[in-house]
């Protein structure tokens, strides 16, 4: 099986590159393709990316070799990482609306190109920012069924993380998932959490205390809030600053966490390359595995007042063949609420960008 990473020299690229083969998700007898751009710096730097990942990994790395048109990408699972990212800087602001202007004709390029000289069955994981406009140029032009972002998956791993650290136990003991939109619009579905080893109504009782007597209602307003007051610690104290988040309840700190660590200078590109390699692992397993992604949905999830048709994060089933059911019953009814609001958010987003 092959995977081709587009926007490979990149941080979180290189960072990809480089668990996909520490972690042996590639054999030795596939192959991973190393895309950037003939007219830029990218392209020069993927022949050099080739070598130094074969000095590092010679004794188990797969085949590798690069790639600079997107006419030229071939693979079984296409990872886009490419285009603008979000700086570091928090006095370089750049929006939302901005980053998906910039992106947009890299998301087109090759959602065309793969359209045009693809196999038809390759998986297409999104990495690259807006997530979300980058799964809907896509999944238009190629099979929505094998179009997913990552977004939401990390959102996951990062809720679970969260609660584990606060019950003082690993997160492979914690289920539970996020929904919604990658970042400030997450929608943590707390009625999802599982933790191995409790009953019902321990658990019940676990997840009380742990999430207070907060509702969806005002999660929005608690992010902007609480990201407030770590931009206003960081300026003077990044430590106070972290130190703060930690007495934030869990779903809180899985959005406001990450924001600082970008503005720290250091990304978040190995959490971003480690949740998009357990999807990529889950697509070459061959076994369908449940985790969550952005896709474009069309009637899959039934809430009422949602429309029926577009893009949004949700719990799913992910085999090698794409996404299949979406998992979103049971629904408490302050996360079917916030889902409807955000999945309006973001649809009249992506309608504004690709007018």
């Amino acid at each position: 099986m092959d995977v081709a990473v587009l926007g490979a020299t990149g941080d979180i690229g290189r960072a990809i590159c480089a668990e996909l083969i520490e972690r042996r998700v590639l054999r030795s007898t596939s192959r991973l393709q190393l895309v950037g751009r003939a007219d830029g710096a990218s392209g020069r730097a993927a022949h050099g990316l080739r070598v130094d990942l074969i000095d590092a990994h010679d004794e188990h790395a797969p085949m590798i070799d690069v790639a600079t048109s997107p006419d030229d990408v071939v693979a079984d699972v296409v990872v886009c990482a490419a285009g603008r990212t979000i700086p570091t800087d928090p006095g370089q602001v750049v929006d939302r609306d901005e980053l998906a202007n910039a992106n947009r004709a890299i998301f087109e390029d090759y959602a065309d190109a793969l359209a045009a000289h693809g196999s038809g069955h390759e998986v297409v994981i999104v990495v690259s920012n807006p997530v979300e406009l980058g799964v809907s140029v896509m999944a238009e032009r190629l099979d929505r069924h094998r179009v997913i972002g990552m977004g939401a998956w990390l959102d996951t791993l990062r809720f679970r993380r969260e609660i584990a650290s606060a019950l003082g136990i690993r997160r492979q003991r914690v289920g539970g998932f996020v929904a919604g939109q990658h970042g400030d619009g997450a929608v943590p579905l707390w009625s999802s959490v599982r933790l191995r080893g409790l009953d019902v109504d321990e658990r019940r009782d676990t997840v009380a205390r742990l999430r207070g007597p907060r509702t969806l209602a005002d999660f929005a307003g608690e992010i902007l809030q609480s990201k407030a007051k770590v931009a206003a610690a960081g300026g003077s104290d990044l430590g106070a600053a972290f130190a703060m988040i930690d007495g934030w309840p869990p779903d809180v700190q899985a959005v406001v966490r990450p924001y600082l660590t970008h503005q720290t200078g250091a990304k978040t590109a190995y959490g971003t390359a480690g949740a998009t390699v357990d999807l990529v692992d889950t697509v070459l397993d061959g076994r369908d595995i449940v985790v969550a992604g952005q896709v474009l949905l069309d009637g899959e999830a039934d809430i009422d007042g949602m429309p029926r048709a577009g893009v949004l994060g949700v719990p799913l089933v992910l085999g090698p063949d794409g996404w299949g059911p979406v998992l979103l019953e049971g629904l408490a009814p302050d996360e079917a609420a916030r889902l409807r609001v955000v999945g309006t958010h973001i649809n009249d987003a992506i309608a504004g960008w690709t007018r």
